[in-house]
């Protein structure tokens, strides 16, 4: 009878003993970052413990974000409806039957003042879901600030603004790539100067994990999209030492405990070489800094408790792996937006974790085990040969027109989900220790009427805000768009005067056409 075989999500063998001696690796704090960013890493701060939420309204968001920031949340992440995500207005015929449902709904700044009714910007942190219409949304985020006061050098937080992952997994994209890459550099250039501490681009692996790909793939494809990044912002003429300090990533966090933390370590040193062979000098630029989220597509709607325990799993695999940032997601999850109650259990999962376990006591607390070692480069060197082939194609940005990375994800989800429908791969609820009758737990719904609320205020607002103004605002971008100019400081200037997001986006459809 043939031994059985065992191996990783990605395929990688795993021995049955690992017992090869390790060599002393570097400090954590040191190039090339292997074992974390700073030489103390929890010990001196805690991750910060960021909550992703947002659904129907602007006020019934702001309820939310108060609930968690009480029960302890250290920084807020929005999660936008898929018309925000996509450049269309509430009003819009397009918008039918989406508007608050995957997030909330954001029209115009007067939306984002009630979001963020009666938190102060400059206090928080902020990270936002937000790609295709990312200029907009940290234009709306800016403007807000100052509103409130706010010295701009201060307020800090995130957008994620990747959209070469939105071409190959999850398809929240506008317009075509090259106008979407000038779009994201204009941005780096502007926070550069205006908000230095904002970090201007947030490079996902989630996503890519969520549509199906393997750990591997989701680092590989991630780093070749950072490395297109750092190009495209390069050929610009930004210094490397500068723009590079503000990009961050943002990884998935799967079941498997040890591919997820030697995942984590691998990403740091493959960015730090990365960043050193395109010029970086400067160690802050070198460095791989990375918000984590629990994997979403991991939950079931069998069984949903369940996911409690898949959730802690996985967040105690980020913290090991040396996160900056984490959400835990709620374990009603895939039937629908967590509950207030499942939120607050996935923000006590983490707060256990941080309090309870001892975990953070001390550095890379698995550095110089045999098999987290050896499964570091072994997960290396198999990312290493999918950006070699990306390079080979001229880099990410050709990989994703020429349908490389999505044909790779699409591939590996088949092989996965065959796996599960064989059994043989085992999820607890769905292929083995089953239950007949199934015990839905309460679901949050979002009610189809808030798209009339939302029309409701763009049509106060068209009426009490300077038409005019606007109508000046969007010719002088529209002209900018068909020129080399930076597009942030008159995307601004829309937003003050109250032009919406769908007006943005159209007068930018209109120079740069759509994908």
């Amino acid at each position: 009878m043939e031994a059985k075989k065992y191996t990783t999500t990605s395929g990688i063998n795993i021995k049955n003993v690992y017992t090869t001696a390790y060599q002393q690796l570097e400090m954590p704090g040191e190039f090339p970052f292997t074992r974390g960013i700073q030489k103390d890493m929890y010990r001196g701060r805690l991750w910060t413990m960021r909550q992703y939420a947002g659904f129907s309204t602007a006020e019934e968001s702001n309820k939310r974000y108060h609930y968690l920031l009480a029960q302890g949340t250290t920084g807020l992440s929005v999660a936008f409806d898929l018309p925000t995500q996509i450049g269309y207005d509430s009003d819009h015929v397009m918008s039918e039957g989406e508007v608050g449902k995957v997030g909330v709904a954001i029209d115009s700044l007067k939306d984002m003042e009630i979001l963020f009714d009666g938190i102060e910007l400059q206090k928080i942190t902020t990270s936002m879901t937000i790609n295709a219409t990312a200029a907009i949304l940290l234009a709306m985020y800016i403007a807000l600030a100052k509103r409130q006061g706010a010295d701009l050098k201060q307020i800090s937080g995130t957008i994620q603004n990747d959209i070469l992952k939105e071409y190959a997994a999850r398809g929240t994209y506008i317009y075509p790539p090259k106008p979407s890459m000038r779009l994201i550099t204009d941005i780096f250039e502007y926070c550069s100067k205006e908000v230095p501490k904002w970090n201007t681009i947030s490079i996902s692996g989630y996503h890519i994990r969520e549509a199906g790909s393997t750990a591997v793939q989701e680092l590989a494809f991630t780093l070749a999209n950072g490395k297109a990044y750092l190009s495209a912002a390069l050929e610009k003429k930004l210094d490397i030492n500068v723009f590079a300090k503000r990009l961050s990533f943002f990884f998935n966090c799967h079941n498997n405990f040890f591919e997820e933390i030697a995942k984590f370590r691998a990403a740091r040193r493959m960015w730090a070489n990365i960043t050193k062979n395109l010029g970086a000098t400067d160690e802050k630029a070198q460095m791989l800094r990375f918000h984590t989220q629990t994997g979403g597509s991991t939950l079931t709607a069998q069984q949903p408790q369940n996911n409690i325990v898949r959730v802690t799993n996985q967040a105690m695999a980020a913290v090991l792996g040396g996160t900056q940032s984490l959400h835990t997601n709620g374990y009603d999850e895939a039937l629908s937006l967590p509950t207030e109650a499942a939120a607050k259990i996935a923000l006590r999962t983490q707060q256990i974790i941080a309090f309870e376990s001892g975990v953070t006591a001390t550095v890379d607390p698995l550095a110089g085990s045999y098999f987290v070692e050896t499964l570091t480069d072994e997960i290396e060197a198999a990312a290493q040969i999918y950006i070699d082939k990306i390079d080979a194609m001229g880099g990410a940005v050709n990989a994703v027109e020429n349908g490389y990375m999505q044909q790779e994800i699409a591939n590996s989800s088949y092989q996965y989900q065959k796996e599960i429908e064989a059994a043989e791969r085992i999820v607890v609820g769905v292929n083995k220790f089953t239950e007949e009758k199934e015990v839905i737990t309460d679901i949050l719904n979002i009610d189809d009427s808030i798209r009339i609320v939302q029309s409701e205020k763009i049509k106060q607002l068209k009426n009490e805000r300077n038409n005019e103004a606007v109508r000046k605002a969007l010719l002088n971008l529209s002209e900018a768009a068909k020129s080399n100019t930076n597009l942030m400081p008159l995307i601004l200037i829309s937003v003050e005067e109250y032009a919406t997001l769908g007006e943005i986006a159209d007068c930018l459809r209109e120079v740069f056409g759509e994908y």
